[in-house]
């Protein structure tokens, strides 16, 4: 790993990444689909699937004392761009000052789930 650069989470040995990195201030959030706290796939509606998403991404932060209001940057992929307005609702709900950028677009995920977020973060190293 560079000098830096430090890997956050546990990582699955199936996978060549970690759940998220920190390099100097930011935390970069790898892709997460909608998993419980014990990392169970949850299968539901788009509104149950992004708040297990998101909720994922806020354990990930919460491991380098990070919240969801330290989040900068996040790429959303829906499974079905239908679903937009619905994801979108939910997400407002988690990020209502919407102090952010974000991308949203439309791809299958390589694996069954109707989303997928990654999110970059900046929270300064104390």
């Amino acid at each position: 790993m560079s000098q830096g650069i430090a890997p956050i989470g546990k990582r699955n040995p199936n996978l060549p990444f970690h759940p998220a990195v920190r390099a100097g201030d930011f935390i970069f959030v790898s892709g997460q689909v909608p998993k419980d706290e014990n990392g169970n796939m949850c299968v539901g509606n788009i509104e149950e699937e992004t708040r297990w998403t998101i909720e994922c991404i806020r354990r990930i932060l919460a491991l380098e004392g990070a919240e969801l209001s330290d989040v900068v940057k996040v790429t959303a992929y829906l499974e079905d761009s239908r679903n937009f307005g619905r994801y979108n609702k939910v997400f407002a709900d988690y990020f209502p000052d919407a102090r952010l950028a974000r991308t949203t677009v439309e791809a299958r995920a390589v694996i069954e789930c109707k989303i997928e977020m990654d999110a970059i973060a900046y929270k300064p190293k104390t």
